[in-house]
């Protein structure tokens, strides 16, 4: 018995064909073991046509019992062989359909993790969906049906050996005709193949469609546009169906061809025969033999016609996971990586000021949702500042920080040490000194770049010395690489972009974890801890403080309750709750959690802003939310407005001098400085 799935390897995607041949060269000893196989069943069978015919000229031509029982002995030996030879040849074939489909799985599903995002955005989620039901059984049909090319090419060499060996004229037909009946199928295989490639894009579209508006279907109930989008889905879904009709026809006119050619050849080779026959030019059971060569003559070539077909679906097929293979990283990794900083290590943001200070828990607010996104975004490196910038949230959905982290690798160094820094209501992010006293030097050289300092932001709201700023505290930059992140290490203040990093050193080091992350069916405990390396007690620790416990209690099965697909069986906040304990539980050294108890009620809020801090002791947090539990359990606030820190201090000095902030924070008006 193999163990599967077997290591891929790494595809060739230059093009389909060159994909399909890569997965051959894989599989190549199983499709080489299923080719012969069946080329040793169909030489069984050709042979018991010749065996038989030798039968009906030993017993009723030339009368010789003893003859006639021994031919029957070969018929029955080969009988038996071509009934074993059937089993193998079923079993290789299977064997090749799953190697073939299960490797395309493998590495298709490889790269859509690396991608995280960028598939998303570069291919609509119908096309992926597709690749992934629908394309690989046609890839997996091919390699089944391969056994039959070789095993067809045996048979008509066999048979025009024999029928060259019996009468020349009947050779020299087999050998021109088959090759002609050939040439006859291309043209349908071009049409057939240009309608399923139409038919598979109509097929994506369609599926992109169903998939946004289940993903949309409160929204479209609340503006009552059910039935306009209805009406599209349905006259799109005919279209779909025209599509997969015209292929039906195509396929229905090679499926006749396949039986017409070879029937019309049968027909021709048995008239011609018994002709030969009735001039005694040949026996009776030459003819016969005839007569059973010819049908496994139609056989074969009826096995070359479907392997023809069978290539033509599995390169339309290879064209699209070929496309997904293509697709480069938005993010890719730097040529030449920095030497990686070791910790504890601020992370900066220069493009909006924000400063995550090491082994503390800093607080972010936002007014503007948008912001909110567009910062977290740059600290975990799902944004670089040359990234076109979108009004949607295309990063922080990667699986790669959500789930896995990095295959669920705990990550490096998580200093405990307590932070001790006292935050006035002075603190700036000013030209050479950050929160916390922690310095950024003036010309922090990266390997890729300079990171500039940031203008001084005070409580009152103005900004400090910063060059060039323009209305809201945001400025042009002359050099676009001056605005992404950076890790300051504190021992010795060097910075390195995050861009200039290996990307799964920066999963690893950095999580960001935001509400639209995944719950993937499953046991709970491989949920919260992927990699298994959290015992009891740390699930128990991690979902105590994220107030998740009585989750764990609702189920008798405790952690090994099982997750349906999205933790559907769980309301948003019980969701928010256990994404926050999974988040905890791989204890990231930088973690950056984006509004953790917005669909949480009051209690559960309270509970989670009184044990975060705990649980994060000693470790770099950062909060972007506007909650004011938790605000008030961090140890420095920074504001932001328009894109930029607009004042920082703690979360109640903030309140008594900030009125944009205690609006944020209290959802009030201030008129004043009264709330």
């Amino acid at each position: 018995m193999r163990s599967l799935p077997q290591p891929p390897g790494t595809p060739d995607h230059r093009s389909p064909d060159r994909f399909l041949f890569w997965l051959a060269r894989r599989s190549w000893p199983s499709l080489a073991w299923a080719g012969l196989v069946n080329g040793g069943y169909w030489t069984c069978v050709i042979l018991v046509s010749a065996a038989l015919g030798a039968a009906v000229d030993a017993g009723f031509t030339d009368g010789d019992t003893s003859t006639l029982t021994r031919w029957f002995g070969v018929l029955a030996a080969l009988a038996l062989t071509a009934a074993a030879l059937v089993v193998l040849g079923h079993r290789a074939n299977c064997f090749n359909w799953y190697t073939s489909a299960y490797r395309t799985v493998q590495v298709v599903t490889e790269r859509s993790v690396r991608l995280g995002p960028t598939l998303t955005r570069r291919l609509p989620s119908g096309e992926v969906v597709a690749v992934g039901t629908d394309d690989i059984n046609r890839v997996g049909d091919l390699y089944e049906s391969s056994s039959s090319l070789p095993g067809s090419v045996i048979s008509i060499a066999v048979i025009s050996t024999l029928m060259l060996a019996s009468h020349v004229t009947l050779g020299l037909v087999v050998l021109v005709s088959v090759p002609l009946m050939l040439v006859g199928m291309v043209p349908l295989l071009r049409v057939f193949s240009r309608l399923q490639e139409h038919h598979r894009d109509r097929q994506a579209e369609l599926t992109t469609r169903s998939t946004d508006l289940v993903a949309g279907l409160r929204v479209l109930r609340g503006v009552g546009g059910e039935r306009t989008v209805g009406e599209r889905y349905t006259a799109e879904s005919q279209r779909v169906r025209a599509a997969g009709v015209r292929v039906g026809w195509a396929d229905a006119a090679l499926q006749s061809v396949r039986e017409l050619l070879p029937g019309l050849l049968l027909v021709g080779i048995v008239w011609y025969g018994a002709r030969l026959a009735l001039s005694e030019e040949i026996s009776v059971g030459q003819l016969v033999a005839f007569y059973g060569y010819t049908g496994g003559l139609a056989t074969a070539v009826r096995g070359l016609m479907r392997a023809a077909s069978a290539y033509v679906s599995a390169r339309v097929a290879a064209s699209r996971v070929v496309r997904v293979l293509r697709l480069a990283h938005d993010h890719p990794d730097p040529e030449f990586p920095a030497a990686e900083p070791a910790g504890p290590c601020d992370l900066h943001d220069p493009a909006s000021g924000v400063t995550i200070t090491a082994q503390r828990t800093t607080g972010v607010v936002c007014p503007d949702p948008t912001d909110a996104t567009a910062v977290a975004e740059r600290l975990g490196r799902y944004r670089d500042s040359t990234a076109p910038t979108t009004g949607t949230d295309p990063g922080l959905t990667d699986p790669e920080s959500h789930t896995a982290l990095a295959n669920g690798t705990a990550p490096g160094d998580n200093p405990h040490s307590e932070g001790s820094t006292d935050l006035g209501a002075n603190t700036n992010l000013g030209n050479s000194t950050g929160p916390e006293g922690t310095t950024l030097p003036e010309s922090c050289s990266g390997p890729g770049g300079n990171v500039s300092p940031e203008s001084s932001t005070g409580l009152d709201g103005h900004t400090g010395s910063g060059n060039g700023t323009g209305p809201g505290g945001s400025r042009e930059r002359e050099n676009d690489s001056d605005a992404d992140a950076v890790l300051v290490e504190r021992a010795t203040n060097r910075a390195v972009r995050l861009r200039d990093l290996p990307r799964d050193r920066v999963r690893e080091r950095i999580l960001v974890a935001t509400n639209s992350a995944h719950l993937f069916s499953g046991r709970l405990r491989d949920e919260l801890s992927p990699d298994s390396g959290l015992s009891d007690d740390g699930l128990a620790r991690a979902v105590r403080a994220a107030n998740a416990d009585d989750i764990v209690r609702q189920s008798p099965a405790g952690f090994d309750a099982v997750l349906t697909e999205r933790g559907r069986e769980y309301s948003g906040g019980q969701q928010q709750r256990l994404r926050l304990a999974r988040a905890l539980a791989l204890d990231p050294e930088i973690l950056v959690l984006v509004e953790p108890a917005s669909a949480v009620d009051a209690h559960s809020e309270a509970a989670i802003a009184e044990a975060l801090p705990v649980e994060r002791a000693g470790r770099t947090t950062a909060l972007v939310t506007t909650s004011p539990l938790l605000l008030d359990r961090t140890d420095h606030v920074q504001f932001v407005e328009r894109g930029r820190v607009v004042a920082q201090g703690t979360h109640r000095e903030l309140l008594a001098a900030v009125p944009g902030y205690a609006e944020t924070v209290l959802r009030t008006v201030t008129t004043g400085g009264n709330r």
